[in-house]
């Protein structure tokens, strides 16, 4: 059963329980904008919004919330930011720390926000979108303040039980923003008296900022504070009655935060626990990533290099409990291509099975109204990469060449989105070995050094070019494993003197059609010229 429908199986009596009650469920989701948001945080994201759209498909009302967190602390700076500049706001709530290009955003939180909302659309999700900022500022945090601050023993009693955390007897769930340096990372409250707290602002209470020293009395509500996150996880699922959410294996340990978050929810607030499952990191070139640090490649750098079916297929090609390698740099992107191309033909050829909801679900809903109309010609992307780089061959002719068959208008525009995307990906993270330039003025080197068994394969194959005027692909890829089979040469030493003598590398796209697509009187003349034929 595709993964998707398992999870939704596993909830369907509840979820449509609870949808008689309330009408509309919500689905929610955060990320907090502490730098530029890293990749791994779409494999949530796109948890929640494809739950939100199996529980559309179902017939449950739902509304699909994400928040960007703008009220958390600056508690790490990113490796691309002045130093200089930003260690003043260390501890500030990121909303109120200045932005880092003011015509772009009029903060720092919303600066990073930006790119990562762009980013979130372009890859075909359409959340509706909040900040953790309104919420406070609002007012709509000052009820789940008060409960948390006048059932603090509560959640200290939560903290020793659960993590084995021990809270001194005076500590409150709470964080101050500082009336004098503004910063909320380095307050500590006491003494809740029903409308106001005591804070410190103290200089050495974290190592990523100082506080000013000052102390005070201040009320907690409306914006003038914020929830340790843990206590701020459960408040928010009571504030917006939130029935879905998920999180990060990591906060699903025993003890950690989803299960103090739940304890809180559930014994402090009052209110049962969301329906979520834990997803599995997405990993680049097998690191896991960190906005706040500015590790790792950001989600917009990764959307931009694949169409948005492309990428969902990458987020959701594998069961959420299964982590994501995604290599830009390697063989990821042809390799999601190919099995793209896989899925479509099972798809468009009438099978029903887990692939076929697999590639209902890389479309956005929109485009699952027509996908049975969308069936169109899927040129290998490997093959297009290599076309891309030959500018001296006509695309629409190899575009007819690859098919066989007449073009149609669909098969175009996939050829032309496929070579945008080869394009992207070349010039910008694909490694060298995906690169190739025909070497055209003379022998490369490599070619030259060619032993006695390669060239006679080869003086093999340039009587079978010369005593054909026109080869396909595949009348070309199949003669040359019957010359290997006849000259006893190993494979890799056979493709290896093709590829050297024509690319000056060891290795190349498909030998029979690379041969096929060079205008033949070029492949004469450099067959001639590396084995030594006169």
């Amino acid at each position: 059963m595709f993964w998707l429908d398992t999870v939704f199986e596993s909830a369907e009596t509840r979820l449509k329980k609870t949808s008689e009650l309330k009408g509309t469920l919500l689905v929610r989701d955060e990320k907090t904008a502490s730098g530029r948001v890293h990749v791994g945080s779409m494999r949530a994201l796109a948890l929640h919004a494809a739950i939100s759209e199996r529980l559309n498909e179902a017939g449950i009302k739902n509304i699909f919330k994400y928040e960007i967190n703008d009220f958390d602390p600056m508690d790490g700076l990113p490796v691309y930011l002045d130093a200089s500049v930003y260690k003043e706001h260390m501890g500030k709530p990121l909303l109120n720390i200045p932005s880092p290009d003011e015509s772009v955003a009029p903060n720092f939180a919303e600066y990073f926000a930006k790119e990562y909302i762009d980013a979130i659309h372009e890859a075909g999700f359409n959340p509706e979108f909040y900040r953790a900022s309104e919420l406070y500022l609002s007012g709509k945090m000052n009820g789940v303040i008060r409960t948390a601050l006048e059932r603090a023993d509560k959640v200290r009693a939560v903290y020793k039980k659960v993590s084995g955390a021990d809270r001194p007897s005076d500590w409150l769930p709470l964080s101050v923003i500082c009336e004098k340096c503004g910063k909320v990372g380095t307050t500590k409250a006491k003494d809740f008296d029903g409308e106001t707290v005591a804070y410190t602002c103290y200089p050495t209470a974290v190592k990523w900022a100082e506080g000013c020293g000052h102390s005070g009395r201040i009320s907690p509500f409306d914006g003038n504070a914020k929830l340790p996150w843990k206590v701020e996880w459960a408040a928010k699922w009571m504030v917006m009655q939130v029935d879905v959410e998920g999180g990060g294996k990591d906060h699903y340990s025993k003890g950690g935060a989803r299960e103090v978050a739940r304890y809180i929810s559930e014994e402090v607030f009052e209110y049962p626990e969301p329906f979520g499952v834990p997803n599995e990191f997405f990993l680049v070139g097998g690191k896991k990533m960190s906005s706040s640090k500015g590790e790792g490649s950001s989600a917009k750098e990764i959307v931009d290099l694949l169409p948005p079916s492309i990428f969902r297929l990458a987020l959701f090609g594998k069961d959420m409990n299964q982590q994501i390698n995604f290599d830009p740099a390697g063989d990821t992107i042809p390799v999601l291509f190919d099995t793209y191309d896989k899925l479509a033909e099972k798809y468009w050829s009438g099978i029903v099975d887990d692939d076929s909801r697999l590639f209902e679900y890389i479309h956005t809903e929109s485009e699952r109204v027509d996908l049975k109309g969308t069936k169109r010609f899927l040129p290998r992307f490997s093959q297009v990469a290599f076309l891309v780089q030959m500018p001296h061959l006509d695309n629409e002719e190899e575009l007819l060449r690859l098919k066989g068959s007449l073009v149609t208008k669909l098969d175009t525009e996939e050829f032309e989105l496929r070579a945008k995307y080869a394009q992207i990906w070349l010039e910008r993270t694909a490694s060298p070995e995906f690169r190739f330039a025909l070497q055209t003025k003379s022998v490369p080197e490599g070619a030259k050094k060619l032993s006695d068994a390669q060239k006679s394969a080869l003086r093999e194959i340039l009587s079978f070019v010369e005593s054909h005027d026109v080869l396909s692909g595949l009348e070309f890829h199949t003669e040359l494993h019957e010359i290997r089979k006849r000259q006893s040469i190993e494979p890799k030493a056979l493709f290896g003197a093709i590829y050297l003598s024509f690319l000056g590398k060891d290795h190349g796209p498909k030998a029979g059609w690379f041969l096929s697509v060079l205008e033949r009187d070029f492949v004469i003349r450099r067959l001639k010229e590396v084995a030594g034929v006169v």
